[in-house]
């Protein structure tokens, strides 16, 4: 059980920032970002020249640098793709812009070149800053440790050549080269990126510590039983690698269909052009036919009846605090059946606070005296149970009177002199020594039971009260539990780090049900595999590097970004920007309604695009109709889509009426 100590060094963001320096890949330094933004430059200036009929030396350069920049690396790749007997629709799609250059619809071309530019471009920052996470994470562990001789000697060593069997020092705000276990020496050791729990963990002799956790007061030795590349951070970068490069089922059907559209739109086109010839045709009304061909059975309508419903979805959801990464995260989160909530930081608001004050009877104080005694006795600790302590008095506009002598034990408490008198708050069972029949003992173990952490406070050596604390639940948990349950017909499960008792009380709050508890990243994972052997696709949320794996092999992850991790933040679909929790369900229910939407615009556009083709091929479709009932099913498609930009789409989607 975690008691108040004085850390020395830094707490709360402070820790994250010096976790490791920042190496993130810019945007532009990224060739597909570089010659997508030009493209998109060039295409913006020729459209008003275009439109405002220009003479054609005006745009024509324009939109012809639009082409060989937003074109020249999809038709590239496409082409690589034809030596491995593959024909892609990023391919297919060139051919139909130089095609509708060919017969004059020039801005079309561009239009189409400019979106596949833009797709590309922003898949490749997807995966260089998945990338840079995984990079980010590697650096928790420290570059060096503190390896002790068989004498006593001290050598310094970059952390990848310690040796199972090897003995480390771990000196007081360092950060635990490897995995082992403590020899000798008390601290509390912050492990919150591995196992997520909100305090810190005393270790002692016997206790086992993870590589890349952080040290408190205390120095430890511990002999490293786990080679480097080993440890649970490793497997963590592992985890997340793994998952990130293994394909979801529904990508892998949509690329056997772009396989098939595009060997038969080639074949038909082709076919469309030469067979007439070989019976004499003209050539240039056949080439005409092929070319009026190529733009009405262009998916271009295709694409933009999948694409503005999510994409209008995705918009709206940023507008309210949800940040989706991808039109195919949005598509996702619509598919989730089974929902995996983390507990510190996600349900909960990540920060200790005291929700009991009880005084002993025999004290003489009341609640308020209790706590005005330990918030001074605790003020110069940096404990996160300490700040809670303080914080406490703050509310309730106690003052604090100044201390002496303030001194702090790891894993045993404070002590300090307040008004002349000595205090020492800490924990029961060390301060106690685990002495029976203790006057506090039935007021602790009622606290521990209730899932609270006890401190106790002693004056002049004799007992005078507890104190609860505990991480409090979000206001809106319940709430969006209930939702949660209701559009995925199942309740959700809470996955977590922190012990079994803890997490079984504030399930209930929640109206949770089914809890594991003590889960390790590796255990989250399992959890979430469990549930999609059962044929779930389960929704992660979680905010801590431990919660990193889970999120990245689930079908859909979402992270907590007011207090998440970068690993989880990146490793994650989808971030909550403000941490409000009834925002999960509403983006959900508004997936599903964009879900829909792609349905009926699939439905439009396939409507039109076999109208046009059946007339092209059975009479004489005139290509200014063909174009007109092109870009029509464009619009309507679009317009249809950008429904889902209204604030009342989102007001829907959080009521439950958007499902």
């Amino acid at each position: 059980m975690s008691s108040p100590l004085t850390r020395l060094a830094p707490a709360g963001d402070a820790i994250r920032d010096t976790v490791a320096p920042r190496r993130r890949t810019r945007i532009l330094a990224l060739p597909e970002a570089r010659w997508a933004a030009v493209s998109l430059v060039l295409f913006l200036v020729a459209l008003p020249l275009y439109l405002l009929d220009a003479p054609a030396w005006a745009w024509g350069p324009l939109l012809a640098l639009t082409y060989a920049c937003g074109g020249w690396e999809p038709g590239w790749a496409g082409l690589q793709a034809l030596k491995e007997k593959m024909l892609d629709v990023d391919l297919l799609m060139v051919v139909a812009a130089l095609g509708a250059a060919a017969i004059g619809q020039v801005l079309d071309g561009a239009l189409l070149i400019v979106i596949f530019a833009t797709s590309g471009a922003l898949e490749a920052i997807a995966t260089a800053r998945t990338a840079d996470s995984v990079r980010g994470l590697l650096d928790l562990a420290p570059a060096t440790a503190t390896r002790l001789g068989d004498d006593g000697t001290e050598e310094s060593v970059p952390s990848e050549r310690l040796a199972v069997g090897d003995v480390i020092l771990v000196r007081p705000g360092e950060r635990i080269g490897a995995d082992g276990r403590v020899l000798d020496g008390a601290s509390e050791v912050d492990q919150a990126t591995i196992t997520g729990e909100p305090l810190p963990a005393t270790k002692e002799a016997g206790d086992e510590v993870f590589a890349g956790t952080l040290n408190g007061t205390g120095a430890l030795r511990v002999k490293v039983e786990r080679d480097p590349s080993d440890s649970v951070i490793a497997r963590i970068v592992a985890m997340v690698e793994e998952a990130s490069e293994t394909k979801a089922p529904t990508q892998l059907f949509i690329e056997k269909v772009e396989q098939r559209y595009s060997v038969g739109m080639v074949a038909a086109t082709v076919a469309l052009f030469a067979l007439p010839l070989l019976f004499g045709a003209a050539l240039q009304p056949t080439l005409l036919r092929a070319m009026t061909f190529m733009i009405v059975a262009s998916p271009c309508a295709v694409v933009l009846a999948t694409m503005p419903p999510l994409l209008s979805a995705i918009a709206n959801a940023g507008r309210h605090g949800v940040l989706v990464k991808s039109a195919v995260v949005m598509e996702q989160l619509g598919q989730v059946d089974a929902v995996a909530l983390d507990k510190t930081g996600t349900l909960t608001e990540g920060t200790p606070r005291v929700t009991d004050v009880r005084p002993l009877d025999s004290s003489g104080l009341d609640e308020d005296a209790l706590l005005r005694y330990a918030a001074a006795a605790e003020h110069p600790s940096e404990h996160p149970l300490a700040r809670a302590i303080v914080d406490a008095a703050r509310t309730r506009n106690l003052d604090i009177p100044p201390v002496e002598d303030f001194t702090s034990a790891p894993g045993v408490g404070v002590t300090a002199t307040v008004e002349g008198r000595a205090v020492a708050v800490g924990s029961p069972a060390r301060l106690t020594d685990g002495r029976a029949g203790h006057p506090a003992a039935a007021v602790t173990a009622r606290l521990e039971d209730e899932g609270r952490t006890a401190v106790l406070v002693e004056v002049e050596g004799a007992p005078v009260g507890v104190l609860g604390v505990a991480d409090r639940l979000r206001e809106e948990a319940a709430a969006a539990v209930t939702a949660l349950k209701a559009l995925t017909g199942r309740a959700p499960v809470l996955v977590t780090g922190d012990n079994p008792r803890a997490a079984s009380r504030l399930a209930s709050e929640a109206k949770i049900t089914e809890v594991r508890a003590g889960l390790l990243p590796q255990d989250k994972v399992t959890a979430v595999r469990e549930l999609e052997q059962a044929g779930r696709r389960v929704l992660v949320v979680g905010d801590g590097v431990n919660d990193a794996p889970a999120l990245a092999a689930a079908h859909t992850g979402i992270a907590m970004g007011r207090a998440g991790s970068d690993l989880a933040l990146q490793s994650a679909d989808a971030v909550v920007v403000r941490d409000e929790l009834a925002t999960i369900p509403a983006v959900v229910a508004l997936s599903r309604r964009a879900r829909r939407l792609v349905v009926q615009n699939l439905v439009i556009a396939g409507t039109f695009i076999t109208g046009l083709v059946v007339w092209d091929l059975a009479g004489t479709l005139p290509l200014p109709v063909g174009v007109a009932g092109h870009e029509g099913s464009t619009v309507i498609v679009g317009l249809n889509g950008l429904r889902l930009l209204t604030d009342s789409a989102w007001r829907r989607a959080r009521s439950g009426n958007g499902q």
